[in-house]
């Protein structure tokens, strides 16, 4: 088998195991679909690896009309149309611009003395650049935490589920100041924004994709400084336009994924030059944590950290959050953390 061939499989085929399972059947079936199948993988090791994950691959067929059939049905229409989507997925990123990524963000923020000047990396259409404009609640076995902006229930409202036995402490930040660096960065206003970002909410995910629309027309309304090219080069100059007076945080969820391994260490070293650095990542994505994380004890999800030092467990997404403290686990049928 060819090398590219090989890498499809692998990919796709962990994706069907570790990934979709739980959020989408239908993508569970196709990447298990694609990682037995020598055909398709041909077709998709024609596109640039950087531009190959599957929820891109899979988001690229639906907006180009595959739909969403299982996939003897779906190979067939991928196979008609291979050169249309080795094209469009060549020109597409992966712009997960999940706002419920801030409730897993949240509790380090609110630990940060304001006012606070935000700046991300990889920013999307900067929806999470928001925190102090959404409702929060969360809730688990420690009781439930409601939290609201100053002028009252946001038209987003975030929910989380705490595992564990004690909520975190959370308060609304006050950001001043809000900015973001995306190689493609969206126009959270631009009617073609909304239907991608939509287009990347993966078949079975309820209330997703209104979340989305909702929090962009919360970024429309008030839109950050956003600039094109890539963080590890004008990172510095950006942050050096925030307000003096505000605290620089520069937040990293999810991005350093799609950074080159030589690349992910220079964002890093930047953003703690420049402020605090707030993350929530794969605890192997990188070296970056002040003290290495023990897979053997750790409770599954990403880890969320400020400043290197990791604080709490997470889903990617921000679905969940924990304490990385073990004795502040929740007990499962499965084991520590579930």
């Amino acid at each position: 088998m060819e090398l590219p061939i090989v890498d499809v499989a692998e990919r796709f085929g962990r994706f069907a195991r570790d990934e979709a399972p739980g959020r989408s059947h239908r993508y569970a079936q196709w990447a298990s679909g694609i990682a037995a199948d020598a055909v398709v993988q041909r077709v998709l090791a024609r596109i640039p690896a950087t531009h190959r994950q599957p929820p891109l691959v899979f988001a690229v067929t639906r907006m180009l009309g595959s739909g969403e059939p299982d996939f003897a049905e779906w190979r067939e229409w991928l196979l008609s149309h291979a050169d249309a989507v080795v094209a469009e997925c060549g020109r597409r990123s992966l712009q997960t611009n999940e706002p419920l990524r801030c409730a897993a963000l949240l509790p380090a923020l609110s630990r940060i003395a304001g006012p606070i000047a935000l700046l991300e990396v990889g920013a999307s259409a900067g929806l999470c650049l928001y925190p102090d404009r959404y409702s929060y609640r969360y809730s688990g076995i420690a009781g439930t935490l409601a939290l609201d902006p100053a002028s009252g229930p946001s038209t987003v409202v975030l929910e989380c589920e705490v595992r564990g036995r004690r909520m975190p402490e959370v308060a609304v930040p006050e950001i001043v100041w809000r900015a973001g660096i995306d190689l493609h960065p969206l126009d959270p206003a631009a009617p073609d924004t909304a239907a991608w970002l939509s287009g990347l909410v993966w078949p079975g995910e309820t209330g997703r994709a209104r979340r989305v629309v909702d929090a962009l027309a919360i970024a429309a309304a008030d839109p950050p400084v956003m600039v094109a090219g890539d963080a590890a080069d004008l990172l510095a100059e950006v942050a050096a336009s925030a307000p003096a007076e505000a605290t620089l945080v520069i937040q990293t969820p999810g991005v350093l994924a799609h950074v080159p391994w030589s690349g992910r260490r220079r964002v890093i070293d930047r953003a703690r030059a420049a402020g605090r650095w707030l993350t929530i990542d794969a605890p192997g994505l990188h070296d970056g944590w002040t003290a290495p994380i023990d897979p053997a004890t750790w409770p599954g999800g990403f880890a969320v950290a400020l400043d290197g030092q990791v604080e709490a467990a997470a889903d990617p997404l921000g679905g969940w959050w924990s304490f990385r403290d073990a004795s502040e686990w929740r007990p499962s049928a499965e084991g520590i953390g579930g």
